[in-house]
């Protein structure tokens, strides 16, 4: 990695394609569009329950970690407003109801994989979800909330209330994982990981997608 491109800038280039294939899957599209349903929707928050459980449950395996420990921080935890909002959208059964899809499955052991053995890898999955959150997660819990008429019920997973300046916090973040002791193959083996973990996004849509088809046949 060029020393003259800070690590944040070019993981931010190198993820772009990568992030924008993500957000236009189809799945994810038809609900931004207004074409999704509330169940749709559901079913979404549902496999964040899961990816968010593993994440931030290795969270607490890595908060010894000198590298990984700086990036953790309780103003990002999303586990209890995930469970607020699933309360709210299907009932006090709902960890009864919810199961995971397959890319969900394989997402979800990655993360425990990585959260486990490898710092660097744990950090990529980091970056991946909460700075998404950060950014056009926003606009999707302020579109949600529009679309179903949810007020703050049903998108707390998007609401980071503690945060009180979202773009100044993600600065600090970018600037923490410029200053990571990474050497050019280690940075490149987290670029690799934060690829890893949009396709599995992508994929997660897809799965999101043939579910809805299977249940309308």
């Amino acid at each position: 990695m060029s020393d003259l491109i800070p690590f944040s800038i070019a993981l931010r280039e190198r993820s772009s394609r990568a992030h924008s294939s993500s957000e236009h899957a189809g799945f994810m599209a038809d609900l931004m569009k207004g074409e999704g349903t509330r169940d749709d929707y559901i079913a979404l928050v549902a496999q964040h329950w899961f990816i968010y459980e593993a994440l931030e449950r290795t969270a607490g395996q890595m908060r010894n970690d000198p590298v990984a420990a700086v990036f953790i921080s309780e103003k990002l935890t999303r586990l209890p407003a995930l469970e607020a909002d699933l309360e709210f959208l299907v009932g006090d059964d709902w960890r009864e109801t919810i199961t995971p899809l397959p890319t969900t499955r394989a997402y979800v052991d990655r993360i425990n994989e990585v959260g486990a053995t490898w710092p660097g890898g744990f950090v990529a999955h980091h970056y991946t979800r909460y700075l998404g959150d950060l950014s056009g997660g926003q606009f999707i819990g302020r579109l949600m909330s529009r679309r179903f008429g949810f007020g703050t019920n049903g998108i707390g997973f998007y609401l980071f209330d503690d945060i009180a300046d979202p773009k100044a916090f993600k600065e600090v973040y970018r600037e923490q994982l410029d200053k990571a002791p990474w050497d050019a193959a280690e940075q490149e083996r987290v670029i690799d990981e934060v690829l890893l973990a949009y396709r599995f996004n992508t994929e997660l849509f897809d799965d999101l997608a043939h579910a809805k088809a299977a249940q309308v046949a």
